[in-house]
């Protein structure tokens, strides 16, 4: 027994064109054979549900089914959907999803869009570069001007489906249209193919590109070239290029967003004592920071403006230089000695963060004996 269209789409029986369109979109995604590749139970499903939308879709054959129920379509009744099928309804559906679909009648083939992966350094993503590029992928044929007809002749209409692709044949009910066998979808054929490409069009060959990579580009930023792609099959418009970007990890800086940051060792005496070091910027200057007496470790300095360019703005970012505070190694003798007595004549005022750290934690271990 047939179950109920309403059910099978899991719609309300005052379900509008709206609700209709919705449900069938998602129950054809769901059980498509594509996505089920073998699954019997999942190809019967995806009939089900497209019959269920075949006929509420229409209203005359809605009112029917809803007055009748399944009765209304038997021994011939209603007759078929004029002009329909179970392509035409995908087509209606998920036809501004996949773009219209990527094969045009009259033979000619979209091209794919192709992906190119590169790598630049973040000096160059500071300053911008202008790069080339060299990708393997299929022009246009020169001999036939992408055709693939042998020169001197054309590409005929196909005789079967007189240039459609596709051809319709009536199996009950349903009108079930199906890619045609002569041309494969073409519609036209070629008597005389190129003897260059074979009457594909096209060719393979390396292209050379240039590539406009602007400054504070960052990194994961995709740069489509329109039309740079792979060219169609016989004439087809040429798919696009995207080109991935990558920026290498730099040796000294590390970036977020339009911020640079960087670590400076430092001697203990430096930031006990004060005192200043250089520091080279992406903009190929250097800048003098300032440490002043009693620097703690991971203290951060903000150098305004010395950071990265924002991508198409104006702004430019800053760098943060975090000091890290070296302790020394390797002591002579008399570097040892100094230390000690260093030690020996400091007071509470010298380390106040160590000296109010163990008062506390004193204080807490006595806590337990009260």
């Amino acid at each position: 027994m047939k179950a109920d269209f309403y059910e099978t789409l899991s719609v309300s029986r005052t379900a509008d064109e709206k609700e209709l369109k919705s449900a069938f979109r998602k129950l054809a995604m769901r059980y498509h054979p594509d996505r089920n590749p073998g699954d019997d139970q999942a190809e019967h499903k995806f009939k089900e549900i497209n019959e269920a939308y075949e006929t509420l879709r229409d209203p005359q054959k809605r009112a029917a089914y809803d007055q009748f129920g399944h009765a209304a379509f038997e021994n011939g009744g209603m007759g078929g959907r004029s002009g329909g099928g179970f392509a035409d309804i995908f087509e209606d559906i998920f036809g501004d999803m996949m773009g219209g679909g990527r094969q045009r009648r009259g033979g000619r083939q979209h091209g794919a869009d192709l992906r190119f992966n590169m790598e630049i350094t973040l000096e160059e993503a500071f300053t911008g570069k202008t790069g080339q590029i060299r990708v393997p992928t299929a022009v246009a044929c020169d001999e036939c001007s992408g055709s693939g007809a042998k020169p001197g002749t054309s590409p005929s209409t196909c005789p079967m489906c007189q240039g459609a692709g596709r051809v319709r044949a009536a199996q009950g009910f349903f009108s079930i249209e199906r890619t045609c066998p002569q041309c494969h979808g073409r519609g036209e054929t070629i008597a005389d193919p190129c003897p260059k490409c074979a009457g594909q069009g096209r060719i393979a060959e390396e292209r050379s590109l240039s590539v406009n990579i602007p400054a504070g580009i960052e990194d994961g930023t995709r740069i489509r070239l329109a039309g740079e792609g792979e060219a169609g099959l016989r004439g087809g418009p040429a798919g696009d290029l995207y080109i991935f970007l990558s920026v290498k990890p730099h040796e000294f800086f590390q970036r977020d967003g339009a911020d640079l940051y960087c670590k400076v060792p430092i001697s203990m005496t430096t930031a006990a004592l004060g005192g200043a070091f250089e520091v080279a910027t992406l903009d190929g200057t250097q800048t003098r920071v300032k440490v002043p007496d009693g620097t703690q470790n991971d203290r951060q300095f903000r150098l305004k403006g010395k950071g990265m360019p924002v991508l198409r703005q104006p702004q430019i970012g800053d760098l943060y230089i975090q000091v890290a505070v070296e302790t020394p190694q390797n002591l002579t003798r008399k570097q040892r000695e100094l230390l000690e007595e260093f030690e020996r004549i400091s007071s509470k005022e010298n380390s106040p963060q160590s000296a109010g750290f163990f008062s506390r934690m004193k204080d807490f271990f006595e806590s337990f004996g009260e």
